[in-house]
């Protein structure tokens, strides 16, 4: 028991000191892939840039929303002039807030697709990873998003002034 409480201690003395030596840096390396997961956790944090996307539908949405780090939108929708605006700082903030609540690295790596005829896709898209607005984990955005569709940025209204 004592030898397995000496190699425990020499291990772990060897994680701490990996900049001291090679022979430390080599056996710690293993456990360093652990570190993604809390590099993957990061985006939690990471709400901008951004992007909302509204497609399909009886009416044929294609429209799409880029908020960028610093508020600005780019908005686009089909068979208009793409606009450039920028957001009122309080939706920004809600947008914000509620995406850095989104546990970005827990979602699925596939994009959304039509379930039934005229489905209407509300997704957001944010650190890489693509969601519907009615999925559970982004939750928190459906209130901040439905705002930003419906008064401030298709077309630009009240709450994104043109730039």
């Amino acid at each position: 028991m004592a030898t397995v409480g000496a190699v425990a201690g020499l291990v772990l003395a060897g994680c701490g000191n990996e900049s001291d030596g090679g022979a430390g840096g080599t056996p710690s390396s293993p456990p360093a892939p652990t570190l993604p997961t809390v590099t993957q956790s990061t985006p939690v944090g990471t709400a901008l840039p951004l992007v909302v996307t509204r497609t399909g539908g009886f009416a044929g949405f294609d429209d799409k929303v880029v908020i960028d780090t610093d508020g600005v939108a780019t908005v686009s929708a089909r068979g208009k002039e793409t606009v450039r605006c920028q957001l009122d700082k309080a939706l920004l903030t809600q947008i914000t807030t509620a995406a850095e609540q989104v546990d970005w690295a827990s979602l699925p790596v596939v994009k959304p697709t039509v379930r039934y005829p005229d489905d209407m896709i509300l997704a957001v898209t944010a650190n890489g990873k693509t969601a519907r607005l009615e999925e559970p984990k982004v939750k928190p955005l459906a209130a901040p998003v439905s705002t930003l569709l419906t008064e401030a940025a298709i077309p630009p209204g009240k709450l994104c002034k043109p730039i």
